[in-house]
Formats: C-alpha cells, structure tokens, sequence
C-alpha cells in the first residue's frame, strides 16, 4: 500500500532546541589565540573547542560521564533480500554487546565511555540484563518494499522514548552521549531516508552495508527505487518519511538526539545509519545540528555525500564501517584534548613566553 494519508502525527513531542548563544565568541577566540602555540596551530581541535564552549556557555567547557548510546532494531526490508546476512545477526550482536565482545565496547573502554544497549524493536525476547534496556516498539519494523516501515504512533513512541533515554542520562551526569546503532538492513532504511529527504537518486545514497558484492548491491538499489516509487513521497514531512522508510532503532535515535541537543548535551555523530537519523532530526529542528560533533567518515557510500548536505566535516577518515558508534568512541578522545588543551595550556603571560612579533 501507499504511505497512507490518515499518517497523522497527533502526539509528536516539541523540542525547544535554541541555538547557543554567541556572545562568548571573541573570549573563546580570544583565550584560545593566547595559548603558547603559533596561531591556528592546533588546527581542528581549536574549533572544536570553541564550538563546546559555546555549546556549554564558558570559557572553560568541562566532560562529565560520557555515554554510548547503542540503538537495536530490526528492519522488515531484510525480507527483500538487501543484506548478505540474516536477521538473526541484530540479536547476536545485542548479545555480543552485553558481554562486552563487540567493537564498540573495546573502543569504548579505551575512551573512558559507558555503553548503554537498548533494545529499540529486535525481533526476539531478551532475558532481562543490567546493561540491557528495553525500550522495545515492535518486533521489528514492516517490509517498507510493501507498506510503511512503521506506523505514525509506532514513530511519535520512538521518539518520545528516545528523547526520555537521552534525558535520563543528562539527568544522571552526562553532559556528552555518543549515538550508535544496530539493525541488518538499516543502511536500506538509512539510503531511503537520505535520498528522499535530500532529493538525491538512491544509486547515490546506497552502498554494501555489510558487505554486498556488485550483483547484491545492484539488488538493493533497484528494491530501494521500487520501495520510492511505490510510496510517492515528496520528503516535504520528515516524520512521514521516518514512518515510512525508518527502523525503531534509527527514530529513537532522532528522539534522542533532538533530546539531548534540548538539554544543551554535546552530540558525537557515528557513521552512516546515526548521520542520517540526525539528517531527520535537523529537518524537525534544525539547531540540532548546532550540538553536533562530526566524529567520522564512513567508508559506506552515501557517507561523504550526506556529510556535505549538512555541511559536515568529520574528525576522522579511517575507512571505518563498522557503525555500533565506533568512530564515535574512537574520536572522542579528540574532543577530550580540545577541552583540555583549553583549560590547562598554559598562556603567554602565565609561561612567561614571548609573542610572535607584530609585522
């Protein structure tokens, strides 16, 4: 069936996201031009912890209680065949994740962050687990081949649900929270979302996933073409588009990443499947974006594309994809240095170090 009219949204959440306020611009420059180092030579680290500051609204930003927020969900588009592997690896993966076996928790690990796995809509029943939440929609999204990946309610839960997560960790300490994600067939859903939303032909926007040969990823496009043109959609209501061609996992990522941008969090943007949720997510609101941090490149085709239709530069370009918000966990670090840099470099005066001479 066609993405249905009577789709409507009665019960989406408002989110009063404002873009921070940009008075402490020249301070911020100010004191990051007076550290001892030539001007500009820390390069991207000096913009990155201006935009913090300016996010946190001081001079001098501080990181509590990083968190990796994995979402799971299963994708009904696996039915047509876009994956070379079944759907029973997003359950295998879940469970790889809580007992700490997976990338994302080694990288995690490393980076000092904590890894929260929430079960977004996997089709199948999870023995209850401390590192486990269940936040579960459905077993699984609809074949959006056929009919709409999920319904206008099943998408306004999402986000809600997503929003209350993000919340309840700000709540609990965190002022930074990382979005990864798991779901075979989500760079379908991810694909579909981007080339409706940025009027972009899917053979653009659709790549290998987990690892599609020449014939497979012929396969998929051709399934994503099919699935656009039987539902018609201009791109002109994004949460039409997230009912349409989204996973649980993907919306409760918008809810919560448009959450955390309302509570003043700082984002760290995975790869593919996260950048576009957040594509979404800064179409309901766009100072979303203002919040966000760019942690890598994917190696998925559609990546640098999407990167450049919201006008990203990532911090890293390591032929990673992977998703799970590894790259994320990889690059905080980075942003680590920037905050710290600007809060325990010394100055000119307090170092007692000569300034470049004027010309």
């Amino acid at each position: 069936m066609l993405a249905s009219p009577d789709q409507e949204f009665h019960l989406m959440p408002t989110f009063n996201i404002v873009t921070p306020e940009q008075h402490l611009i020249p301070a911020l420059r100010a004191k990051i031009n007076n550290k001892t180092k030539p001007l500009g030579a820390l390069g991207r680290l000096e913009s990155l912890a201006l935009k913090i500051g300016l996010i946190q609204g001081t001079l001098t930003p501080q990181l509590t209680r990083p968190v990796m927020m994995v979402f799971a969900g299963d994708h009904g588009i696996t039915q047509a065949g876009v994956s070379p592997y079944p759907q029973a690896v997003t359950r295998q993966m879940v469970l790889n994740f809580l007992t700490g076996g997976a990338g994302i928790n080694v990288f995690a690990k490393g980076s000092g962050m904590q890894v929260r796995v929430i079960d977004a809509g996997v089709n199948h029943v999870f023995e209850p687990h401390p590192e486990l939440t269940d936040a579960k929609i459905g077993m699984g999204t609809h074949n959006f081949f056929i009919e709409p990946a999920m319904t206008a309610a099943q998408c306004e839960q999402a986000l809600t649900r997503g929003a209350e997560l993000a919340s309840a960790e700000i709540n609990a300490g965190s002022n930074v929270l990382g979005f990864g994600e798991m779901g075979i067939g989500n760079t379908s859903s991810a694909a579909a979302l981007m080339s409706v939303l940025c009027k972009l032909p899917p053979t653009h926007c659709a790549g290998r996933g987990t690892g599609l040969d020449d014939a497979g990823l012929k396969r998929k496009v051709v399934i994503i073409e099919q699935a656009l043109r039987h539902h018609q959609m201009d791109g002109k209501d994004p949460l039409q588009v997230l009912a349409t061609f989204g996973g649980f996992e993907v919306a409760m990522m918008v809810g919560a990443m448009l959450g955390a941008a309302e509570r003043k969090a700082i984002l760290l943007i995975d790869g593919f499947i996260a950048t576009a949720a957040l594509l979404v997510a800064s179409r309901i609101a766009p100072a979303v974006l203002d919040y966000c941090v760019f942690t890598h490149r994917s190696d998925e085709s559609g990546h640098t594309l999407l990167l450049q239709q919201l006008e990203a530069e990532p911090l890293l370009d390591l032929g990673l994809r992977l998703g799970e918000g590894t790259g994320a966990a990889l690059a905080y670090p980075l942003v680590q240095a920037s905050v710290n840099f600007l809060n325990d470099m010394a100055s000119f005066e307090s170092a007692n170090v000569s300034r470049q001479n004027s010309t």
